[in-house]
């Protein structure tokens, strides 16, 4: 044998040998289903079992290593040290701009690959440093006593469904093969309150509220393709959430078609036993959440009485096989059994978490969410040159804590309402702060005095999340996390009203993640801004507004009650008499509401025809034209009137654009709509159905505003 020949032969068997020794799980190349069943086959019943809590087990023989689900995203990346602290997503949802929503959603996802890549080479799997993303928060927010609802995006299901989807889409990414991040759909269903007795409310709701408004935002994020769901702690109808064939098999899977996996609430699988009382035990609760099609548990039950299950035939190692399965795919599509240089994410570092050009994104992010509400006079913008003093006082001014509210990350970079007024006013302005009042007494004030001498106030006042939100830790509200009224701290408008003594011009600043009774400060303020939760660039994005260099654009995702006297009991899921589509009293501010420094005006370009069949679209356009004296933001808004029938919304909205315009400047916009997005579930036949009679197009600035209407009649033709 020649020496050339022995080479050939030599590496002909160390490749074979080497092929033989790498598992077919690691082979990237390979089909992924083989790659699952692969790696499935190698794992022992215990090392299965292991895999099904959030706090997966490292299984050192083949060299995986331990894996944490549990990370947030609410706003940015939450509970993990530095990254980008964007608005709220209240906030975010009031800008009315979903292609804004996706830059923001895609930053927050560059900046969790690279906290991974970073974490990882250090050999650090833990919590909050992984992949896996339970945001958004897409449940509808039906009721302003609800204090969580500041995570969600308002009352509307299609804001909701169009803001959740650009979020989705910006954290899981465009890599035709990888996932940049894993999003996950929450709370999996009709889950919006009381947060106080959350853990065993039982929402009852008929098919068609939950058809129209509880899951059509989850059935869009699915058809978008989101890679997992998170189900709820309560029951719908009597049936745990997160043990509901009907919800996770009929619904979720066989009708819509999810792929991914579906992980619980934490801890919603003790519920069921100890709450909700459905099962006697753990090992009975497990069995039956896994049957369902829950894949992961945030707790340590699965991981504990599962085997349990197995022995006493609750459940089937095929059962297993095929729910460990589902979460294998998810981190296949993350790459985690591949080489890390193989993912094109793999060179995101600390350059990328809170870059400057996330920080900027932040800022704009910010300044478009806020809202004015009220502006006499024109006080605003304020020109500089006719300010030398400003004080900036109260509560909220110089606090950290409303500008991050909950699941939120840190950054060096916050940047309150007071200082950011200051750096926005210069170094030739006196610009003056103090805390000006408590959340509780309504008799002692700091600043008024500096006040009287200053040329204007911008006072900033309101709620912060202890104050409203999640069980826990809203710490500081009355009622487990919820309001109980819509009143703004005591203190506050009293600090107003000796402001208002003053006989100087007053800035109000609400912060706050809902429906506040901004009436009861109207009297002492000449304008009112509110900011929700902004994220770190709050103060600068303030100070933006304030001077001029934005002209105001958010617009209200809920509806401003005047109070909660014609609400319906807070713990009726019924949708009658709720949100700006079944309301008919009177209300402060309507749903999409919101002020500008300009004004715009509306014509047909292309109006709207009659539509024929289901399959067709509704397609029109309109010219918007700035007539005012700056550039401005408009948002237009497309609502649909439908045939007078029971239990047929007031209006929806089906569309809506956000542009930029100069002074003078105008822009043609067109508008498609499904006509498919016309139906409405009819309860007798159990489906979608297109109502015959009168539909009406009304395009304006919100729900309460008809700049433009046009009236179409369908009659749907016979069948032949």
């Amino acid at each position: 044998m020649s020496h050339f020949r022995f080479l050939v032969l030599a590496l002909f068997f160390a490749t074979s040998i080497s092929a033989q020794q790498t598992p077919l799980f690691r082979n990237s190349s390979a089909p992924m289903e083989e790659r699952v069943k692969d790696l499935l086959s190698r794992l022992t019943l215990e090392e299965k079992i292991s895999l099904t809590g959030y706090n997966s087990k490292p299984i050192e023989r083949l060299g995986i290593p331990a894996y944490n689900w549990w990370n947030e995203a609410l706003h940015g990346v939450a509970r993990a040290g530095e990254a980008t602290v964007f608005p709220q997503a209240i906030g975010m949802s009031a800008t009315f701009n979903d292609s804004l929503m996706y830059e923001v959603a895609s930053a927050i996802s560059t900046e969790a690959r690279a906290k991974y890549n970073l974490a990882t080479a250090k050999g650090r799997h833990i919590q909050y440093l992984g992949l896996t993303f339970w945001s958004p928060n897409i449940n509808i927010f039906r009721d302003p006593r609800w204090g969580r609802g500041q995570e969600t995006y308002g009352e509307d299901p299609f804001l909701t469904a169009t803001m959740g989807l650009a979020f989705m889409k910006g954290l899981q990414g465009n890599d035709p093969r990888y996932l940049k991040t894993a999003a996950a759909a929450k709370h999996f269903a009709v889950h919006s309150g009381p947060e106080k007795g959350r853990h065993a409310f039982d929402a009852v709701v008929d098919e068609k509220d939950l058809r129209e408004t509880y899951l059509y935002a989850f059935k869009k994020l699915v058809d978008g393709g989101v890679e997992s769901i998170m189900c709820a702690y309560n029951r719908l109808n009597g049936e745990p959430c997160c043990a509901s064939n009907n919800l996770l098999y009929d619904i979720l899977k066989k009708e819509w078609g999810f792929k991914g996996h579906i992980v619980t609430d934490c801890g919603a699988i003790d519920d069921m036993v100890t709450f909700h009382k459905y099962y006697e035990n753990n090992v009975e609760a497990v069995a039956a959440t896994l049957k369902a099609g829950t894949n992961l548990d945030c707790s340590g039950l699965y991981q504990a009485h599962l085997k349990e299950a197995l022995e006493k035939n609750l459940i089937t190692e095929k059962d297993l096989d095929a729910s460990v399965a589902m979460l294998l795919r998810t981190q296949f599509k993350l790459g985690f059994f591949d080489k890390p240089t193989e993912t094109p994410f793999h060179q995101y570092g600390a350059a990328q978490v809170n870059s400057p050009e996330h920080v900027a994104l932040a800022r704009k992010a910010a300044a478009q969410s806020m809202v004015l509400l009220k502006n006499d006079k024109n006080l605003l913008p304020l020109n500089r040159d006719n300010y030398g003093s400003i004080m900036v006082l109260g509560p909220n001014a110089g606090a950290m804590d409303p500008m991050v509210a909950n699941y939120h990350g840190m950054s060096g970079n916050i940047v309150t309402f007071a200082e950011g007024i200051t750096k926005a006013a210069g170094p030739g302005m006196a610009v003056q702060y103090d805390q000006g009042s408590d959340f509780n007494d309504t008799t002692r004030f700091g600043g008024i005095w500096a006040a009287g001498e200053s040329d204007i106030t911008i006072a900033v006042i309101g709620l912060t999340p202890v104050y409203e939100g999640e069980e826990g830790d809203a710490f500081l509200a009355a009622s487990g996390g919820d309001k109980l009224t819509l009143d703004l701290p005591a203190a506050h408008i009293a600090l107003l009203r000796e402001l208002r003594k003053k006989n100087k011009p007053v800035i109000a600043v609400v912060t706050a993640g809902s429906n506040v009774d901004i009436a009861a400060i109207e009297p002492y303020a000449d304008a009112i801004i509110l900011a929700w939760y902004p994220g770190e660039q709050g103060g600068n994005a303030l100070a933006d507004i304030v001077f001029g260099e934005v002209s105001p654009g958010g617009r209200l995702p809920v509806t401003f009650y005047q109070n909660f006297n014609e609400l319906p009991d807070y713990a009726s899921y019924s949708m009658e008499g709720r949100t700006y589509r079944y309301y008919t009293g009177k209300v402060k501010y309507p749903f999409g509401f919101g002020l500008s420094y300009t004004q715009f005006d509306y014509a047909w370009k292309n109006e709207p025809v009659a539509f024929k069949t289901v399959n067709d679209s509704l397609k029109f356009s309109i010219v918007v034209k700035n007539t005012g004296e700056i550039a401005g933001d408009e948002v237009s808004q497309v609502y649909i009137q439908y045939p007078s029938l029971e239990r047929m919304p007031v209006k929806e909205m089906k569309a809506y654009r956000r542009i930029s315009l100069e002074k003078d400047g105008s822009q043609e916009i067109s508008f498609s709509i499904p006509v498919s997005e016309l139906q409405k579930w009819d309860l007798k036949e159990k489906k979608w159905k297109l109502y015959p009679g009168e539909y009406k197009v009304v395009v304006g600035s919100h729900s309460q505003d008809q700049r433009l209407e046009k009236s179409i009649i369908f009659k749907p033709g016979k069948k032949k």
